[in-house]
Order: C-alpha cells, then sequence, then structure tokens
C-alpha cells in the first residue's frame, strides 16, 4: 500500500510540474475587445441589467454602489468586467462610467491584470491536482480504523442530538411557566345577579304551622381577586348591595276569650290563613374561591334589613263562632247581631312585622364560563340562614281577636291581629334556591388571556 501511495504521489507531481511550465509559458489571452472603461474606473451598474455573467442575480444594494473596475476580460468572458468591490463579472454594456484614467495608468493595470490573471489561473490548476492527489491517497488508506472512527462520530453525533432534544423540551417548558407568569394578574370584576327560590321567615311560636314561600333578589356586587402562580384558585373578596322580596306564611286555629260591658264572649276560629311579606335590603361581605377550571365557592357574612313588611289575613267565616255568655241571668246567646257576630270583617292588608335587622350566613356554589368578550357568566346555587335577629314581642295579646262590643244601633265588630305580633317571640330568615350571575371582568383583556391560558 504505501509503495501504491508513493508512486500515485510522485505522478501527481510530474503531471503539475508539467502543467506548471506550460502554463508559464503561455501567455495570458490577447484582449480582442475594446473596451471603453479602464481599470481602476468607477462605475455603476444600470438598473435594467438583473444578472451577472455567471448568471447570478445581484442583490438589491449593487445597483447603488460605485464599483472600481479590477479586470478586463478573461479567457472565460472576453468581453466582461471585474469589479473589485464585489468580485463579480458584469457586461460592460451594463456599466455606466463615473470617471476616467490616464492611457499609462490603463496599459500598466492591463499588465498587472495579466499577471494577476496568469498567476491566479496556475494557483487554480495546482490546488486542483493537490485535491486530487490528496483525494486518491485519502481512498487509498481507507482502513477498519476511519470505519470505527466514523461510528463512533454517528454515536456521538445521536448523544448530541438527543441532548438537544431534552434541552428543547426543557426550555419549552421554561417558557410555558414565564407565559403562564406573564397572564398572571389580580383583577376586579363587577356583578349583575339575579336569585330565587324558596324562603321562610322562622317563626318560634306555639300556635300555627309555619309555611314557607319564595323570594327573589336582585344582586348588585364588586369584588376583587388576587392570584398567584404558585395556586390554581383566586382568591377575592366580595361586597355589594341586593334588594329584593319575599313572603311566607302560616296557617292557624284560635280560641280568644274576654270580657266587654259586663258579657263574657269567646271566639273561636278553625281556619286562619297569615301571609307575611318583606321588601328587604341585603348587605354582604363574602370571600370568594374561583379554580382555574371554572369552579366558585363564595361564603362569609350579610345584613338583611327589612323595609316594608306587610301582611294579609284570610279567616273562614263559617268556622268562626261568636259566643256570649250573660253572668246576671246566665243566658249563653251564639252569633246574635245584638251580642255578637262575625260578618267577616278581618283587614286585608297591614304593615306588621317591626323593623329588625338579621345577621345571616350565606353560601354560594357553582360554575362559571369565560365569554369571548373577556366577561363570564356564572349559574350556581345558594343559601342563606339567619343566626342573630333584633325582633322582640311587646305585644301582650292573649290570642288573634279584639272584639268590640255591640251596641243598640251596631253590630259587633271583630279585628284580626298578626299572628307573628300575638305569638312569635323569635323570628330568622332562610332561603336557598338558583342564581344566575353577569361577571364584568376588568382588566377585560388580560382576565382573558390569563384564563385561556389557564385552560378555563
Amino acid at each position: 500500500m504505501k509503495t501504491i501511495k508513493s508512486i500515485l504521489i510522485a505522478a501527481t507531481l510530474i503531471c503539475a510540474t508539467a502543467v506548471s511550465t506550460m502554463s508559464a509559458q503561455q501567455a495570458a489571452p490577447a484582449q480582442k475587445h475594446e473596451f471603453k472603461v479602464a481599470i481602476g474606473d468607477s462605475v455603476m451598474i444600470k438598473r435594467e441589467c438583473q444578472k451577472y455573467l455567471t448568471g447570478e442575480k445581484p442583490s438589491v444594494w449593487v445597483w447603488d454602489k460605485v464599483h472600481t473596475v479590477r479586470q478586463l476580460g478573461t479567457k472565460r468572458f472576453p468581453d466582461g468586467v471585474l469589479l473589485m468591490n464585489i468580485y463579480s463579472w458584469m457586461c460592460e454594456d451594463c456599466l455606466i462610467p463615473v470617471n476616467g484614467r490616464a492611457q499609462e495608468a490603463e496599459e500598466q493595470a492591463q499588465e498587472e491584470q495579466a499577471e494577476d490573471k496568469a498567476a491566479f489561473e496556475q494557483a487554480q490548476r495546482e490546488k486542483a491536482l493537490r485535491e486530487a492527489a490528496e483525494k486518491a491517497a485519502a481512498e487509498a488508506e481507507a482502513t477498519a480504523e476511519e470505519q470505527k472512527a466514523k461510528e463512533k462520530a454517528e454515536k456521538e453525533e445521536k448523544a448530541a442530538a438527543e441532548k438537544a432534544r431534552k434541552d428543547s423540551i426543557k426550555q419549552e417548558k421554561a417558557d410555558s411557566i414565564e407565559a403562564e407568569k406573564k397572564f398572571k394578574h389580580n383583577y376586579d370584576r363587577f356583578t349583575i345577579g339575579l336569585r330565587g327560590g324558596a324562603s321562610a321567615l322562622m317563626h318560634h311560636a306555639e300556635k300555627g304551622n309555619w309555611t314557607c314561600g319564595g323570594d327573589v333578589v336582585l344582586d348588585l356586587q364588586y369584588a376583587h381577586y388576587w392570584t398567584d402562580d404558585t395556586r390554581p384558585v383566586d382568591l377575592g373578596l366580595i361586597v355589594g348591595l341586593g334588594i329584593g322580596y319575599e313572603q311566607s306564611g302560616l296557617k292557624t286555629n284560635d280560641s280568644t276569650a274576654f270580657t266587654k260591658a259586663n258579657v263574657n264572649y269567646t271566639v273561636v276560629a278553625k281556619d286562619i290563613k297569615e301571609t307575611d311579606h318583606q321588601l328587604q335590603l341585603e348587605v354582604p361581605l363574602m370571600f370568594s374561591l374561583i379554580h382555574d377550571n371554572g369552579l366558585f365557592f363564595n361564603v362569609g357574612p350579610k345584613f338583611m334589613i327589612p323595609l316594608y313588611t306587610p301582611y294579609k289575613q284570610t279567616v273562614n267565616t263559617q268556622d268562626t263562632h261568636i259566643t256570649a255568655y250573660f253572668p246576671e241571668t246566665g243566658i249563653t246567646i251564639q252569633n246574635n247581631p245584638v251580642t255578637g257576630q262575625y260578618t267577616g270583617q278581618q283587614p286585608t292588608e297591614k304593615n306588621g312585622i317591626q323593623f329588625n335587622i338579621n345577621v345571616m350566613l350565606t353560601a354560594e356554589i357553582g360554575y362559571e364560563w369565560l365569554l369571548k368578550s373577556g366577561n363570564s357568566i356564572g349559574l350556581g346555587a345558594y343559601a342563606n340562614y339567619s343566626v342573630f335577629n333584633t325582633f322582640k314581642n311587646t305585644t301582650n295579646s292573649e290570642g288573634l281577636f279584639n272584639l268590640t262590643a255591640p251596641t243598640d244601633t251596631d253590630k259587633a265588630h271583630l279585628d284580626v291581629l298578626s299572628a307573628t305580633h300575638a305569638y312569635a317571640d323569635k323570628l330568622g330568615y332562610f332561603d336557598a334556591g338558583i342564581k344566575l350571575a353577569y361577571h364584568f371582568n376588568f382588566p377585560k383583556k388580560q382576565y382573558k388571556e390569563y384564563k385561556a391560558n389557564k385552560l378555563f
């Protein structure tokens, strides 16, 4: 193998020497083309010339730049002009002269051009021969050791590719964390909510069966939420104002005895119905939790103030009886116009419950959806339970009825009192139902990007 290698190198050197000798004996090709520009002239390239003589398209900046003529003509491009700044060949017709030079300088430049050209071509030939010789030697010396080196290089390349893949995954995770931090903003919201359900005044009384009614409330609320990169839950504080309507009722029987004008009266009613109404004002102070998946939970105290509390009653006339007993004569008379007869003269509506304040514990739970506008809609359930009430019963009545004794000209008049005033010694409040809310979130754009980033 070494002998073959030596022979190939010797042959290559001999050929290189021969070519070098022939190249030295040959002069540069004569310039047959008569140029209008000279070496060293400053020229510009015309805009309509879109290609070099080698076929490539010039860059945009080439047309606006002044170039210096480096060489005139070559064997490959006899009528070409070599520009020094970009070292590219252009047709002379594509050039615009900027200034000229003296004839002596032109001839001297041509001579230098010929020498440079001959030296350049010689160097190119020698380089080509040298590369051919080195390639032949390298191919002759291919061994198992080179193959082993190749396999090692492939293994290292695979290891480098795997490391680059892991680094890329790590960087993507870091970028994702940075993106999440970018969208983590504290935000505010204004809420308009409407809720309704079952409700009741929680009477504490010995007589009567108290029944549930219904309520409907309009909520206007403001909230501020704090966010953190380390937790999936936003923490908030809610304040606001609510105004609504509530009603509940009772069913009871009653028997009232009293003395009027030396006559003992007894009133018996078997079917009395009362409905308590209430226009109320609510002031909440709640803590709020919103999970990134849309679930929310609000809890806290609420102050409820009744503004107007009328009540209505109905008494069954057929089941209401008045008995009058005259102690002096021992006579008992029932439903007589002279002694007393109930004719349905009960009030239809009166303001009955005194002004009082409820302190309630309230809770809301549900789900909210993000809208394209950046706002959101929430739907959930709510419950309010009174833990303190300022109501006090100041009535000393022994029953629901108050009888005005008859006279010679007027019949007896029976007045029905409020069951709450007559029987209840304690009041409370309870309601539960469904709530629909629309949330205006601020700042809207950041809130939308943040929730979308958290796959809300």
